[in-house]
């Protein structure tokens, strides 16, 4: 190694790139501090953001549930029994189905009170008398093994339905405020009235369906349905209903089979009329869609009318039936 003076050691920085060096190393420090400082803002506002989402979610989540609860204590209170002004519309109704009922039953009784001839009693064998009988089933109080009966198809309908069963027996979920429905129109309007229509077509279809399976269970294939509506549109979703509701095919659904559809009343009569005549039981249902119902209907022994809302009805001075 050379001794010569003028020759520098490279090996050891000079003061000057010393400082140079703890400067440059301080600028970096407060450069990292400064984005050490960022990234933990930049990290405590997101996290702030996402909390407050998550509690607006929650708030919104809550009136979701407040307004739920609002819209189901909304549908108990105005569908759960029949409101008092429905009930003044349709006491006369009521009354007129009343004394035609205790007319029936007092010709019925005169009739037994006639001494029956041997060729009467030789041409007219019970089982066809017993098939065009009325259902006295859903009208005399003495009838209460059939009640029961009525009232455990319910029971079964709302806490085990059948999704899966045979034809003509109700497959859908089946509410209380369903049964009741059908429990008014057996035991209070003794198989022949009105009841208020439901918020949808497809819930009146429903509670039509559960009469046709407690109907079918007792008449078998005796009962046929005739259902009155004032469009093919309305028809349609009466067919699909009932085939949804009860398990059956477009195959039972004719003039000469378990469905009869029609838009009108005199056609619907004339039918019902043929089916008596052959020891069938006619039941004959009208949508809510009808603006009048012809008073002829009202000879058969088994109706249901569904009445619309008041305030959807057309204003006139007539009433719902003529």
């Amino acid at each position: 190694m050379t001794d010569d003076p003028t020759v520098t050691d490279l090996s050891e920085p000079t003061p000057e790139e010393i400082t140079a060096l703890k400067a440059q190393r301080d600028a970096l420090k407060a450069e990292i501090q400064a984005l050490d400082a960022e990234f933990h803002r930049l990290v405590h506002d997101h996290l702030k953001s996402l909390e407050e989402r998550q509690h607006s979610l929650q708030l919104a989540i809550e009136q979701l549930e407040r307004r739920k609860e609002r819209i189901e204590q909304e549908l108990r209170r105005n569908f759960v029994g029949a409101s008092q002004e429905l009930a003044i519309r349709v006491q006369g109704f009521k009354e007129f189905l009343v004394k035609s009922m205790q007319e029936l039953a007092t010709t019925v009784e005169e009739m037994e009170l006639l001494p029956p001839t041997p060729a009467v009693a030789a041409t007219a064998p019970a089982p066809a008398e017993t098939a065009t009988t009325p259902p006295k089933l859903v009208l005399d109080e003495g009838f209460q093994e059939e009640a029961d009966r009525i009232r455990r198809l319910l029971e079964q309908y709302r806490s085990s339905p059948n999704y899966y069963g045979p034809p003509w027996q109700l497959r859908r979920t089946f509410e209380q405020i369903h049964a009741e429905r059908v429990e008014s129109w057996f035991f209070d309007l003794g198989g022949r009235g009105a009841l208020r229509s439901l918020p949808s077509r497809l819930q009146n279809i429903l509670v039509a369906s559960a009469i046709i399976s407690i109907l079918r269970d007792f008449y078998g294939d005796m009962l046929r349905v005739l259902v009155l509506a004032d469009s093919p549109e309305r028809l349609g979703d009466w067919r699909r209903g009932l085939q949804d509701c009860l398990g059956i095919s477009r195959q039972d659904f004719g003039p000469d089979q378990g469905v009869a559809l029609f838009e009108s009343a005199d056609a619907l009569a004339f039918r019902a009329d043929r089916l008596e005549q052959e020891d069938y039981i006619p039941l004959i249902l009208i949508d809510d869609s009808q603006p009048q119902v012809s008073l002829s209907l009202l000879q058969y022994p088994l109706l249901l009318g569904f009445a619309p809302e008041p305030q959807l009805r057309p204003s006139r001075s007539s009433d719902f039936f003529e």
